[in-house]
């Protein structure tokens, strides 16, 4: 990657990498700017909402319920590769649980239950995508990134 320099207020001239660190640094001071590094609290809010909905099975059901109005639990079991019974049922109970995931029985026999995203599980599943995309477009570069390493390492 080109170093690519601009002058600053300064003499001296800043990199685009140093002033993308800088604006970071900024943006995190000003979200953790009340937590004390020597005595982190026990429940970090980040953490405790990021953490739920990140995971493998949670981000598939998210894009895949994001796909379709509604979906049931056999057809989201199926669309989720790997996902077993178990999992799933944890992973909605979680996604409703937050606010992520409407869940709505039919008195029928058998019952039938639907699951679908609500206005909140959509705007976390934008920023997903958008996350998504970048993931996509830097994909080689993590590649060739990988193969270099190990070319070092072995």
């Amino acid at each position: 990657m080109e170093e690519v320099t601009k002058p600053n207020a300064g003499n001296s001239r800043e990199t685009v990498a140093d002033n993308q660190a800088n604006s970071t640094s900024k943006k995190i001071q000003k979200l953790f700017h009340h937590l004390d590094p020597t005595n982190p609290p026990e429940v970090c809010p980040i953490r405790d909402v990021l953490s739920p909905v990140s995971d493998k099975w949670c981000v598939l059901i998210m894009i895949f319920l994001g796909g379709h109005q509604k979906l049931r639990f056999n057809a989201l079991k199926k669309n989720v590769y790997g996902i077993s019974s178990k999992m799933l049922t944890e992973r909605l109970k979680t996604l409703e649980r937050d606010g992520y995931v409407q869940r709505e029985v039919f008195a029928e026999v058998p019952v039938r239950v639907e699951y679908q995203l609500t206005p909140f599980g959509y705007e976390y599943l934008e920023k997903l995508l958008d996350l998504m995309q970048w993931i996509d477009a830097k994909m080689p570069e993590v590649i060739k990134n990988r193969k270099g390493y190990w070319e070092i390492k072995h």
